[in-house]
């Protein structure tokens, strides 16, 4: 369940949003004059949607890996990004 609570409301709130994001399994939406600003997940929603980002990049590693053209070694990656 996702719920919308503005920043001030959550402040006054705040140790029974943990525990219903925590324990209940539920979402928060905070928003500042209306605006969406920031979300309140629990950690397993939080590690599924690190598990997806996480697999996207993998997905995209292969399709590039795939690609017609020039190799290019880790290392000159690394320098030309500045890693």
């Amino acid at each position: 369940m996702l719920n919308i609570i503005s920043t001030a409301d959550a402040r006054k709130k705040f140790a029974n949003i943990i525990n219903r994001v925590a324990y209940g399994k539920e979402s928060f939406v905070l928003t500042r004059r209306g605006e969406p600003l920031a979300a309140i997940v629990s950690i397993d929603d939080l590690k599924l949607l690190q598990e997806i980002e996480e697999q996207m990049d993998i997905d995209d590693a292969w399709k590039a890996r795939n690609e017609p053209g020039e190799s290019i070694s880790w290392e000159k990656l690394r320098q030309e990004l500045e890693l």
